[in-house]
């Protein structure tokens, strides 16, 4: 009860400096208490009471700086779990409010943290203070950040006894990357990315896929390319399927960080002078946020890495052996340098202890190779200046899809036979001594240790590539080459279809044959193709399917992935929602890609929009007025609108995101094309749950919008028969709207050149309300002559003679909610216009006249509102009303 008074106490004597210095020593005082409720009570209190002494530090100057931040800081370390969940919580309050002064921070809490995750600090203390070091980087700045707490993170990431740090670590890795910007990010961060991702705990790994976007975020193009995009890949093929459903669903997010700003608009953080408006409208364009895990991870975690251990294992001799790129011997050695030097680096940034050490060596050899060929490319990259752009980022220098089989011209063949053949002679020798053939043994002795993970797919797919080189190492390496190339035999046709059941880099280092039959030509990275990233439509042959994907604004491999997310083979492999992702994303991808690549999306988007989950397609219709902003005019008509069409007949879980949007959508379409959806606008009344009503207020409100797109002849033809059911409809909310949208036609109709259609519209007013012979039909009328003189949608003149003496006719009324409603609509707002105030006319004297009758009804409420002027009563309240509502 104490802790819960202070504050207070503390207003109650703040004109007093002296009693507020002896409430703030009490405070001190409380904070030594042995019970942990009471400071835990005491922790919740001291945001407020912070915030006191700032808004009084004349009185009591320098007040928290001095009695309660040491409490706060104390606390982090208090060895009760819910005392320093609290005093977490109100640091980041504090912080967040900025109650603490700069140099505070400097020389209190940070310290404090830094000590509590040295080495030999409690674990959960450890964990603890990493999350909070990393969740208040952005509220302390880069400066703070670069120089207190990114070494200490660093090491954090290194941290090989808890793999809870790590884990840590990996889901805030964004977050301080988007803090210490792109300099410190690619020079210290992604080393120690590199080595998370391939931690040998999947949790671990899991956490960087999810952050993967706001990494890439921090990074330039260039490391997206060369070295990001083949660490994604890595994930995407990981021996856990969590790893791998977390990296689909940051691959959509990953693929839009590639955009082009010159054609896109976008840009991602990159320290260049950007436009900071761009920047947002980069982030909000941005399809996904990057979701992070929770700081702790329960037992069921360790039991699947155990069960994955001997998987994963095997998975890694086989990714082991399936590394580097057949160049020239001067290249080879090249590259088994820059690896052992990134060894050595990670190795001296990383002490493992004893017992875990082969394990992670393992881990941090696959990585490191992994990252090779990017990391030289990159290099390549970086001397050959002289390059142009187009010839620099060419899809050649990264990622390629198979090469088709090709009918050489027999003229070409015949004076090139001799280049082929020294070419074969030099591709079918071993590159360098340190790396030798693949020998018949070798490749069954992988094939008998991937068996028995047979059921998975992505075994399986390793599994048929190395049978087929198995099959081709009885050949004569030089005639299986010149068989394959020359003559196009069967065992390049049977190599290519088993080629294509992966999606793994091909390294020279296992069997060289694969890469000859395969590509014929050196490329920086060379991928197998899962057969289910390439459509296999009858109409096309192989060459056109496989063109009609090729795009060079992303690396291709991440594009195939993306495009495989609708196989239904991904569906029980990796994620039952995994097309979900896909069509949540796609409005990015596109984006990205840019329309002159929508031949790359357009399969795909079909296909999503047939899915059999409600979900997916209804993902797109909230999606597809975005996508024909991106697409343009031309495409949209061809390819989008048959589609929206399609949702137009959904369920309503899906038409609701048409109709959300049905403005933004039939705006950008032709007129003729946008006039033929005029005679559909009449089924969105119809809907699967009469009881759905906010349907019917979303269609009223575009009806609204739509106005300015249809011409008056179609507003009264169409709209207008829409608009008088929906003022008839049975909950009151949709009946306002309702309201709203019949004088806004008013206010078109009368706007147009031909008056006769605002004529017969407040004909048909008066007919079908005025003269009803239900009275919630009488009150509808009024309630919309209401609206209409409101918000000014037809001059006071012709109201007077159209509609007015129709309104002035009910103050005879039998039921009292109509006399109520024109008593409030005559005295709060027909007697406010000017018309009536200042000209004197026979309407004038016609409304004052009515307004006499309805003082003396004998009703008590039409008496009141008919003799006073309440407090603006809008006509909002009026809906809303028990006494003028029939809801």
């Amino acid at each position: 009860m104490v802790a819960r008074s202070l504050l207070d106490t503390l207003k109650e004597v703040s004109d007093d400096e002296r009693d507020c210095i002896a409430v703030l020593e009490r405070i001190s005082r409380l904070a030594d208490d042995s019970e942990p409720t009471v400071r835990a009570e005491l922790m919740e209190q001291v945001p407020h009471i912070a915030m006191f002494c700032q808004e009084n530090r004349p009185s009591i100057p320098y007040a928290f700086s001095k009695y309660l931040l040491p409490i706060v800081v104390r606390y982090l370390a208090d060895q009760n779990n819910q005392v320093r969940k609290t005093s977490q919580a109100a640091l980041l309050v504090l912080l967040e409010q900025e109650l603490i002064e700069r140099y505070d921070v400097e020389t209190k809490v940070c310290p404090v943290l830094i000590d509590l995750t040295a080495p030999d600090s409690n674990d959960d203390v450890k964990t603890e203070a990493v999350a909070i070091m990393c969740k208040m980087a952005s509220m302390v700045g880069k400066d703070i950040t670069e120089r207190l707490v990114l070494p200490r993170f660093c090491e954090m990431c290194c941290d090989c006894r808890m793999f809870h740090v790590r884990k840590v670590c990996a889901a805030n890795f964004g977050d301080i990357c988007s803090v210490v910007g792109q300099q410190a990010t690619e020079e210290m961060l992604l080393p120690r990315f590199f080595q998370l991702c391939s931690d040998n705990v999947w949790g671990v790994r899991k956490a960087c896929a999810e952050c993967f976007m706001a990494v890439s975020c921090a990074t330039s193009q260039e490391v997206r390319r060369t070295k990001l995009s083949t660490l994604f890949i890595n994930l995407i093929s990981d021996p856990s399927r969590w790893v791998r459903q977390a990296a689909f669903q940051s691959l959509g997010p990953f693929i839009s960080t590639f955009a082009n700003p010159s054609s896109s608009g976008q840009y991602f953080k990159e320290e260049d002078g950007k436009n900071p408006e761009d920047c947002d409208s980069a982030q909000e364009n941005s399809c996904e946020q990057v979701r992070t895990t929770e700081d702790g991870t329960t037992d069921e975690e360790h039991n699947r890495t155990e069960d994955l251990s001997s998987h994963c294992d095997d998975r890694d001799d086989f990714a082991t052996k399936l590394e580097n790129v057949v160049e020239d011997q001067n290249t080879v050695s090249n590259n088994s340098k820059r690896e052992s030097d990134f060894q050595t680096e990670s190795s001296f940034h990383c002490t493992l202890p004893s017992e875990s050490c082969g394990e992670m060596a393992d881990e941090n050899e696959q990585s490191s190779h992994c990252c090779t060929t990017a990391v030289q490319e990159a290099g390549l990259n970086s001397q050959e200046t002289s390059l142009s752009e187009q010839e620099l980022y060419n899809s050649f220098h990264f990622w390629r899809t198979p090469l088709p089989e090709i009918d050489i011209d027999f003229e070409l063949q015949q004076t090139s036979d001799i280049k082929l053949d020294r070419e074969i002679q030099e591709l079918t020798m071993p590159v360098s001594p340190s790396i030798p053939m693949a020998t018949r043994k070798e490749l069954e002795e992988m094939i008998e240790n991937l068996e028995p993970h047979i059921d998975d797919p992505d075994v399986k797919a390793q599994v048929e590539v190395l049978s087929a080189a198995l099959r081709a190492s009885s050949l004569h390496p030089q005639e299986e080459t010149m068989a394959s190339v020359g003559k196009g035999t069967d065992s390049q046709t049977e190599l290519t279809i088993n080629d294509q059941q992966s999606f793994k880099p091909i390294l020279s280092d296992i069997v060289p044959l694969i890469r000859d039959t395969v590509e014929g030509m050196d490329s920086p990275l060379h991928y197998i193709h899962n057969d289910s990233d390439l459509s296999t439509n009858s109409s096309f042959s192989p060459e056109e399917e496989r063109k009609s994907k090729v795009q060079d604004v992303v690396p291709q491999a991440l594009l195939d992935q993306y495009l495989s997310m609708t196989d239904p083979s991904r569906a029980q492999t990796v994620d039952t929602e995994i097309a979900k992702h896909c069509a949540y994303s796609l409005p990015g991808v596109a984006l990205t890609l840019g329309r002159q690549n929508w031949h790359c999306l357009k399969d795909t988007y079909e296909t999503l929009a047939s899915d059999m989950q409600w979900k997916v397609r209804r993902t797109l219709a909230f999606s597809i007025h975005e996508l024909a902003v991106i697409l343009g005019d031309q495409l949209t008509a061809g390819d989008l609108v048959p589609v929206f069409n399609g949702f137009l007949k959904d369920l309503d879980e899906v038409r609701i995101g048409v109709l959300k949007h049905l403005h933004d959508f039939l705006k950008l379409l032709h007129v003729d094309k946008r006039r033929e959806y005029l005679y559909q606008l009449q089924e969105f009344l119809v809907t699967d749950n009469s009881r759905n009503w906010r349907f019917r207020a979303e269609l009223a409100e575009q009806l609204i919008l739509l106005l300015d797109l249809y011409s008056a002849r179609d507003i009264y033809d169409y709209l207008r028969p829409i608009a008088f059911n929906l003022c008839a409809d049975k909950v009151s909310s949709v009946r306002w709207i309702s309201y709203k949208l019949v004088s806004e036609m008013v206010k078109k109709l009368y706007m147009a050149s031909t008056p006769t259609f605002v004529i017969d519209l407040m004909n048909e007013l008066v007919e079908k309300f005025c003269r009803c012979h239900k009275w919630s039909g009488r009150q509808t009328f009024v309630f919309i002559c209401q609206s209409i003189s409101e918000d000014d949608c037809l001059p006071m003149d012709q109201f007077a003679v159209h509609l007015l003496p129709h309104l002035l006719h009910l103050a005879s009324d039998k039921v009292p909610n109509v006399r109520v409603l024109l008593a409030k609509t005559l005295k709060q707002t027909l007697l406010e216009k000017e018309y009536f105030l200042n000209s004197a006319n026979s309407h004038q004297e016609a409304v004052e006249q009515t307004i006499m009758a309805l003082q003396m009804d004998g009703d008590s409420d039409v008496k009141y509102f008919a003799s006073i002027h309440p407090a603006s009563t809008k006509i909002a309240d009026d809906a809303m009303s028990t006494a003028s509502s029939t809801y």
